[in-house]
């Protein structure tokens, strides 16, 4: 029987290069990455099951009716959601599964997953922040502003989170995510072995 995965969650402001981050973890480490359902229209070249798990609103309002996500939310009209199913069956067969989602998301998720370890990207200050987004080119000065406001309220919740990580150097970066999963892992078996050892000793 395979050894159950570890449920590992990133959140992060938006502008810390979090997608970047991710990518890099699944493709060097073979992390699985939780795919979201949508309510939204597929854009040009995404493909249901991949890039996400495209939903009727009726489909979606059912599934949440029978606890079918872990999380979910409204953005801009429309639903998005962790899958319940998905992300179990990937645990239970033994793989390492990243959700890359928001703050109050990442809360519900700890609640039902104690296990999950919680990382939160960030840059070194506010400054590298707003640079990075201005950097990025694709969006203009009200946006830009309305992301930083977004990131002001973020940062009240970083405390939550039990790891929290600089994303100045985007290889040490995915090697520090990495060793935070491998030290828990290992935190969580010695642990298990603990207990097992001492229940042997005081039953019989």
């Amino acid at each position: 029987m395979a050894k159950k995965g570890t449920l590992i969650v990133i959140s992060g402001f938006s502008g810390a290069g979090k997608g970047t981050v991710v990518k890099k973890l699944v493709e060097e480490y073979g992390y699985s990455l939780s795919i979201s359902a949508t309510t939204r229209e597929p854009r040009e070249g995404e493909v249901d099951g991949k890039d996400y798990f495209f939903k009727s609103v009726d489909e979606f309002r059912t599934l949440i009716d029978y606890n079918g996500f872990i999380e979910w939310a409204m953005y801009v009209d429309n639903y998005y959601g962790t899958p319940r199913a998905y992300v179990e069956k990937e645990l239970a067969e033994g793989r390492n599964v990243i959700l890359e989602i928001e703050v109050q998301g990442a809360m519900k998720v700890k609640e039902q997953y104690p296990d999950a370890v919680l990382v939160f990207l960030t840059t070194k200050n506010a400054q590298v922040l707003k640079e990075r987004l201005e950097g990025r080119g694709t969006e203009d000065e009200a946006t830009i502003n309305k992301r930083m406001k977004r990131a002001a309220e973020e940062v009240k919740q970083m405390e939550s989170y039990e790891y929290i990580v600089i994303n100045d150097d985007l290889d040490v970066c995915v090697h520090t995510i990495h060793g935070i999963l491998l030290a828990k892992r290992s935190e969580l078996a010695e642990s298990s072995e603990i207990i097992e050892e001492m229940k042997r000793g005081l039953n019989s």
